[in-house]
């Protein structure tokens, strides 16, 4: 939205209206780049250092892009604050993932952050309807951040961060917004042990048994037992997700799904200024019409199939997208077209927003654990690449304003019709090994053994190979 407030500022319109979408582009390729490194930078130096420095980033270069003298300027700028925008958001993810318990760990990573993330979207058009400057928009925006700085102090002399798991939800999820909380957070202990510093590990375990009110066993970490356990862990490279004709066809079959819901997606979100009626309350009723569908998704993901939850919303989302071009120019007259077309948007929003916060879990289960953390990054690049792209597509609507609708409609429906060719994993237990894998629902009981990360397989059934997938 910011966009509209500097487009004649620096005179991006007639022959330099192509920067427009290309600045929105530039932003997602800085998503890119911080979802590639940030799973790197807080596996090294840890979730809590990562999220505190990302945040510092972030927050830092959007202030800077308050001084921004030109185009280029502001461009690369943003670059910057999306790589720290991203890098923020995932490692928080992960540390909220990795400290919460079982039974609400799923709430937590539907509900509480993506709830939260629709209420930080709301609040965006709020902010933007009473400061119509930009730079003070930005400086509106950037303050919350700076409130978050003094946490970094309280963390580091604390681990009063474990207390009852249903207010975690809802603080981490805060957090991950760059709204001021105060709950102290600590560093994760599945990290400290992974890198051998038990009685760090421990001391916040300890913390959290008190606080909760459940007793501690004498011995929590055996770091012989550890020790062996990494040891025996397999090691894996990317090649890994192509290894067999079957696995290879369920990651480009997933990398699609996440590319093409993440076009219908952003591409909807984008497009939502150039609908008719007000601006600002078109992109309040695209951020309100995100919560009932987050609730749509974790309802599905507790009840039903996961492809055909996924599918039935891609086709809901793709189909009342298509039925836009559909509406009669004659009822113009009467200004209705305006506000049905207004009404099928928000569905396929809600239809489209439903699938992609169920990819998440969907992609965590397809894949054995030896793969998994590599297969959720890779396809979540993938959606990257549409969020990159998608822009383009809200540009072709200066052509045609229905263009836009049509390729994006076409896509999520043709998307969630692959989807039903996917393996079901509702019911199931992750898999640990690719020949689990192999036997998830939708895929015969086929047994492919390699070893993993060489480039030669070490057994391969000939008669499986014809019958497989």
């Amino acid at each position: 939205m910011k966009f509209g407030l500097f487009l004649f500022q620096w005179n991006l319109v007639c022959d330099d209206d192509w920067k427009t979408p290309l600045t929105t582009s530039l932003f997602f390729v800085g998503v890119l780049l911080g979802s590639f490194v940030s799973g790197q930078l807080s596996d090294r130096f840890g979730r809590k250092t990562i999220l505190f420095a990302t945040m510092g980033v972030q927050t830092g270069f959007s202030f800077l892009q308050i001084f921004s003298t030109s185009w280029e300027m502001f461009t690369v700028l943003f670059v910057i604050v999306g790589m720290g925008q991203i890098s923020n958001y995932v490692v928080a993810f992960i540390l909220g993932t990795e400290i919460l318990g079982k039974s609400v760990r799923i709430i937590f990573s539907t509900l509480g952050v993506c709830i939260f993330f629709a209420i930080g979207y709301m609040l965006l058009p709020l902010f933007a309807y009473f400061i119509r400057d930009w730079r003070m928009l930005l400086l509106a925006l950037t303050v919350p951040g700076v409130c978050c700085v003094p946490l970094w102090w309280f963390c580091s002399n604390s681990t009063q961060g474990f207390h009852r798991e249903s207010e975690d939800i809802v603080l981490f999820a805060l957090y991950i917004h760059g709204i001021m909380c105060f709950r102290l957070i600590p560093e994760s202990p599945r990290w400290l042990i992974s890198q051998g510093r038990f009685e760090e590990a421990e001391a916040i375990i300890r913390k959290a048994a008190k606080t909760n009110g459940i007793p501690a066993p004498a011995i929590l970490i055996d770091s012989a037992e550890v020790e062996d356990l990494k040891a025996k862990q397999q090691k894996s490279m990317i090649l890994d997700l192509f290894r067999t004709k079957n696995i290879a066809i369920i990651t480009v079959m997933t990398l699609l799904l996440w590319l093409f819901t993440s076009v219908g997606y952003f591409g909807l979100s984008l497009n939502t200024p150039n609908l008719h009626g007000n601006a600002y309350l078109n992109c309040f009723l695209s951020a309100v019409i995100e919560i009932p569908a987050y609730v749509i998704a974790w309802l599905l993901l507790r009840t039903l199939p996961r492809r055909y939850s996924i599918s039935a919303t891609l086709f809901l989302g793709g189909g009342v997208v298509l039925f836009i071009q559909l509406v009669p120019p004659s009822m113009s007259i009467h200004q209705c077209d305006h506000l049905l077309s207004l009404i099928l948007v928000m569905l396929g929003k809600f239809g489209i927003t439903a699938a992609f916060s169920m990819l998440y879990v969907y992609t965590a289960e397809l894949y054995p654990t030896v793969v998994r953390n590599m297969a959720v990054g890779a396809t979540s690049m993938s959606s990257r690449v549409g969020s990159i792209i998608a822009p383009y597509f809200v540009f072709l609507g200066a052509y045609d304003r229905f263009l836009p609708y049509i390729l994006m409609g076409s896509l999520t429906v043709l998307i969630g019709i692959l989807t039903l060719f996917l393996p079901e994993s509702y019911g199931s237990p992750l898999p640990e090994t690719f020949e689990e894998m192999l036997k998830v629902k939708g895929l015969g009981n086929r047994q492919q053994s390699y070893k993993i990360g060489n480039s030669k397989q070490k057994e391969l059934d000939s008669k499986n190979l014809r019958t497989s997938l």
